[in-house]
């Protein structure tokens, strides 16, 4: 239906990635709005039927459905806003805040179904069969999962944490109607009123996928690491221009979907043309836009290369470094001599949560340079690495 309903009312021709983010989170955001407000009527049709508590609540989470609808709709319509005075990045984050709102509301469904759940198992109460019941909550449950389906689908192409956390929300609902429909059969052909004890276990996993739709539209916003396969595109890119002799410093600013911005450092000869290798550094930065779609600033780290002394006392102080840790690296080597000692200053990055701290790291290197030379004075800055 999603497909039949694109292809009807979007024009996906000529459309940039914002814009067809925005068109499809809107036309999901109205089709959830629907298919939840019909289910929640049809429930609780069958619910004041048969008398059943279970399946009327289980009709109000589908109103509460439709609302996380209208959340979400709203989140992509903020977000798919252009850049403004206020907001010179965009609003691209509205839909983390979307999909963090869903969160919420799946986590509030899942302890009012559980509280319910335990006064269900305190106080039983039998369920009244119809087979028109049964139709309603079976038809529930296939409306559901392809509402699932579709979302995550969806989803994954645009990578949105909204249609995801949405996605999650649906099956929930999906195993929770699924759970009441189970109740209400067993408790008709046994007599056994189990339906507090599944509703427990229901509410269980809804709690669960809940806290995990939440961390994925958190962890964005508070702003997580590029991905490896994102690092290595861009590394791709900006290693195969052949003034460029190495690249470090790389951070990536997330500003929503579709909003990326990244700095890096670029290591060039410091005895080439300084104009010739600004132009060149214009053209990574712009093959960056054009492939992989952000905004790039590089700055320019000029490195002796004529030098031999410098090359190969740097080569001896990156392996004295890998046998400390094969974690650590260097960049941005230089020496300057002087008339009782030599500095030696350079930077080691070393990853998070690294087993030395800062200045264990670098009195270790301290230490192995002056096993090079009792006159090489080391002088290093530690940084943790952004990627």
């Amino acid at each position: 239906m999603i497909s039949f309903l694109a292809r009807l009312f979007l024009k996906a021709e000529g459309q940039d990635e914002t814009a067809l983010r925005k068109a499809y989170g809107v036309l999901c955001g109205a089709v959830g709005i629907a298919l939840n407000v019909l289910l929640f009527l049809g429930k609780f049709f069958a619910g004041a039927l048969s008398g059943s508590i279970a399946i009327t609540a289980d009709a109000f989470n589908n109103l509460s459905d439709a609302g996380s609808s209208f959340v979400t709709l709203l989140g992509f319509q903020l977000a798919g806003q252009q850049p403004d005075a206020g907001h010179p990045f965009g609003h691209g984050r509205f839909e983390y805040l979307s999909g963090l709102a869903v969160s919420v509301l799946i986590l509030l469904m899942g302890f009012e179904l559980a509280k319910s759940s335990v006064l269900k198992i305190l106080h039983p109460a039998p369920v009244d069969f119809s087979p028109l019941v049964v139709a309603i909550l079976c038809v529930s449950i296939a409306v559901k999962l392809y509402m699932a389906f579709y979302n995550r689908q969806l989803g994954r192409r645009l990578n949105s944490a909204a249609m995801l956390a949405t996605a999650a929300d649906s099956l929930s609902d999906s195993l929770a109607t699924a759970a009441v429909l189970a109740a209400t059969l067993i408790g008709h052909f046994t007599g056994l009123m189990i339906d507090g004890w599944v509703g427990v276990l229901v509410a269980l996993f809804i709690l669960w996928s809940g806290f995990h739709a939440a961390k994925d539209t958190i962890d964005p916003l508070l702003g997580t690491p590029p991905t490896h396969e994102f690092v290595e595109q861009i590394r791709q890119i900006v290693m195969a221009h052949p003034a460029i002799i190495g690249i470090h410093d790389l951070i990536v600013h997330d500003y929503g979907p579709g909003r990326v911005m990244i700095s890096l450092h670029a290591e060039v000869s410091a005895s080439e043309n300084v104009l010739e290798l600004h132009d060149e550094i214009d053209n990574v930065e712009r093959e960056l836009q054009e492939k992989l779609g952000c905004s790039a600033v590089i700055h320019m780290d000029p490195i002796v290369t004529d030098d031999g002394i410098t090359e190969e006392t740097r080569g001896r102080v990156a392996a004295l470094v890998h046998c400390i840790d094969d974690a650590i690296s260097i960049h941005d080597f230089r020496m300057v001599a002087g008339p009782t000692h030599t500095n030696v200053i350079f930077d080691a990055v070393v990853p998070f949560h690294f087993r030395l701290t800062d200045a264990e790291v670098a009195e270790k290197i301290k230490t192995a340079v002056r096993t090079l030379d009792s006159s090489y004075f080391a002088v290093v800055n530690v940084e943790r690495s952004y990627t």
